[in-house]
């Protein structure tokens, strides 16, 4: 059985559907938000769980036989970021310290293409060497620093580390308003019938649909061998404004949707995540291009709030 921490959260509720459908049995984690989607009802165990408990986290073992592990529950930053670094540490070492106890095979902990931030490639690749660079905000900070603590953690305890480079994720369950991913609210506008802010037509970066991330998640942790100890996990290929503004015109016709030409901060590429390695260890490819996942997220909409 594997475990998701913070597994109905978007992320995680997307690897929990994946796993299941490549036949395996989860266990997810809840807190704050415990409410199951409907593509999960029925199909995994939830366990109630605030995962800087540490005898409760430990304690999950005597209910489920857990072999591998994905972590990804994590806090918001409130104005102490004290506070926040110690809330989500602490749930990170109680998972470390659960998958050293429990001897599982892998244990994958989210990290973010933030870690990247500082290098001018505008092919990001994990044999890149991180530079020490002012990050432009707490979560990305913490989870550039979860790495070594993920890998130094887990050395000689015959459990392997997975660290998931995550790129820029949105879809079904992300916040309609997200401050995080402009998407989501640029379409909300759209299906509201409101002229969302115009956008730069080439700028972008990496986006990946959740579908698709949480796929590539599972398909790490299911995958029978693994040869490295980090992999990026994203679509793979450099997205632009012009084609969300396309994909989203297409389906809402009769909505203005301006776009300003070039790039804001002038010409060059937009930096993307690199998912060579990923493909050829777990045979991952997306399914979604910009114009499936919009068709598929504004569905989804339809009937679901979020």
């Amino acid at each position: 059985m594997i475990l998701i921490t913070g597994g109905l959260g978007m992320i995680g509720a997307h690897t929990a559907r994946a796993l299941v459908d490549l036949g395996q049995e989860v266990v997810v984690t809840a807190h704050r938000r415990t409410e199951v989607p409907s593509f999960l009802a029925g199909r995994v165990t939830v366990e109630t769980l605030d995962v800087t408990d540490r005898e409760a986290f430990l304690a999950l073992a005597g209910h489920h036989d857990i072999s591998d592990i994905v972590h990804l529950a994590g806090s918001i930053p409130g104005d102490d970021p004290v506070a926040f670094f110690r809330t989500d540490t602490t749930g990170l070492l109680n998972t470390l310290e659960a998958a050293r106890t429990w001897g599982v095979r892998r244990c994958a902990v989210a990290s973010s293409l933030g870690s990247y931030i500082g290098r001018t490639e505008s092919r990001w690749h994990e044999e890149l060497a991180l530079p020490t660079v002012d990050l432009p905000h707490l979560i990305i900070a913490f989870k550039k620093a979860a790495e070594p603590l993920t890998t130094h953690s887990l050395q000689g305890s015959g459990v392997h580390p997975v660290v998931l480079r995550i790129g820029s994720v949105w879809g079904p369950l992300m916040d309609p308003e997200s401050p995080f991913n402009f998407i989501p609210p640029y379409i909300s506008a759209a299906l509201r019938g409101e002229e969302p802010k115009p956008l730069y037509a080439g700028d972008g970066g990496d986006s990946c649909y959740a579908p698709d991330a949480g796929r590539a998640i599972a398909l790490l942790m299911t995958a029978p061998t693994l040869r490295h100890d980090t992999y990026n996990v994203s679509s793979g290929r450099p997205f632009a404004h012009r084609d969300l503004a396309e994909a989203v015109r297409a389906l809402t016709p009769g909505v203005r949707l301006d776009l300003l030409p070039g790039r804001q901060n002038g010409p060059g590429d937009n930096p993307y995540l690199d998912i060579t390695r990923l493909t050829q260890d777990t045979g991952f490819t997306p399914a979604f291009d910009v114009a499936a996942a919009v068709a598929d997220y504004v569905a989804w909409r339809a009937d679901n709030p979020r």
